[in-house]
């Protein structure tokens, strides 16, 4: 469970040695949001292909003319309960044109380790998940990384620290935006960034 930097830092005890790398992860999952400058913005990730968790190949160019906010999820996080803000966006602007996409991953702490079964069970039992959810992938560079997540760094400047990083990509499959894990999916500058993108005219 990513322990809370607040908490530690108001003197909270833990009964467990927490590793100094560790700590520092989920830091970073709490330092600003944004795009580093000179990314490669033009990328269209709606060009890409990704399986569905239970295996399946699909086109994200069936999402192409939504919004979406892209987020690497995982079930044993503190940050896991955002899947309840998540899901509550999801269902808010789904008229306007607007998915959610989770991307399970066991990158950060060994923290999403079940199969697919167990990931869709989890997701729709704890959380009533109704977002299209696909199969587990590397978020870290290097090798076996997800071209997705490939594709991400090079639009943003920007890779998950920890899990619930979350991309906001337009209508054209460009990334629009990058908030960290301690950025909630309910949070002022997350639901400002989504409404702006729905309300853009469609580039030509």
């Amino acid at each position: 469970m990513c322990v809370s930097i607040r908490a530690l830092a108001a003197g909270v005890r833990a009964t467990l040695v927490i590793p100094a790398a560790f700590v520092a992860s989920c830091a970073r999952g709490h330092t600003s949001s944004g795009l580093k400058p000179g990314a490669e913005r033009s990328m269209n990730l709606y060009s890409l292909k990704a399986n569905t968790l239970e295996g399946k190949e699909q086109r994200l160019a069936d999402y192409e003319g939504k919004v979406t906010l892209l987020v690497n999820v995982a079930s044993r996080c503190g940050f896991t309960p955002q899947y309840s803000g998540l899901e509550r966006v999801h269902q808010k602007y789904a008229s306007r044109g607007f998915s959610v996409l989770g991307f399970p991953s066991n990158d950060f702490g060994a923290q999403e380790p079940g199969t697919a079964d167990e990931i869709r069970k989890f997701c729709s039992t704890k959380y009533q998940v109704s977002f299209p959810l696909f199969e587990k992938v590397q978020t870290k560079g290097g090798a076996g990384q997800s071209p997705v997540y490939t594709a991400l760094e090079r639009a943003s400047g920007k890779l998950p620290a920890w899990n619930f990083g979350k991309y906001l990509i337009g209508r054209d499959g460009r990334v629009l935006d990058y908030f960290t894990s301690g950025v909630a999916p309910e949070d002022e500058k997350v639901t400002a960034a989504i409404e702006k993108a729905l309300s853009a005219a469609p580039s030509g």
